[in-house]
């Protein structure tokens, strides 16, 4: 379950869809235990099977550490800095959007990242805009935004700014 989640939260960064996985340091926790629950079933000795699947165990759960730790600690150093602008409400308080100005230094651009906000940790980004600093947003009816001067229709899904557009 911990590997289809891992997967899952990689993929849905790529294509800007819900992020429905708690944060990355939280899946690095989960997959830290299960690393040491895999070195635990090691005592379990009463059969080639047992012992089979505790190596299988160890080996993936290993591998998933490695790479989670790898994508915690990098994107923590490289990421750069994310500040909240503002939080805003749809007419109807269904919807909840949080506006960050997003800097990476000497590593990138700055800009600014619209994300909508969702039950728990869940979040989706919905607007992209590098070179600026400045929020403009205007609610037109209760499902959708105007984005200095871009209209985003959240109840269709539409996203403005991403390179797959």
């Amino acid at each position: 379950m911990l590997y289809s989640i891992s997967l899952y939260t990689l993929y849905s960064s790529i294509h800007h869809m819900w992020m429905i996985a708690p944060p990355g340091y939280v899946l690095a926790i989960l997959a830290i235990v299960a690393f040491i629950l895999s070195i635990i079933s090691f005592m379990d000795t009463s059969s080639l099977f047992a012992k089979i699947r505790s190596w299988i165990s160890t080996i993936l759960s290993f591998i998933l550490v490695s790479i989670l730790l790898f994508v915690v600690t990098f994107t923590s150093i490289f990421s750069g800095a994310k500040v909240l602008l503002t939080t805003t409400h749809s007419p109807d308080q269904h919807y909840t959007i949080n506006f960050y100005k997003t800097d990476a230094g000497a590593m990138g651009s700055f800009g600014i990242l619209g994300e909508l906000q969702g039950p728990l940790w869940f979040r989706k980004a919905l607007y992209w805009e590098s070179k600026n600093d400045q929020v403009e947003l205007q609610w037109h009816n209760s499902h959708t935004v105007i984005v200095n001067g871009h209209t985003i229709d959240i109840a269709k899904g539409e996203t403005w700014g991403f390179q797959s557009e």
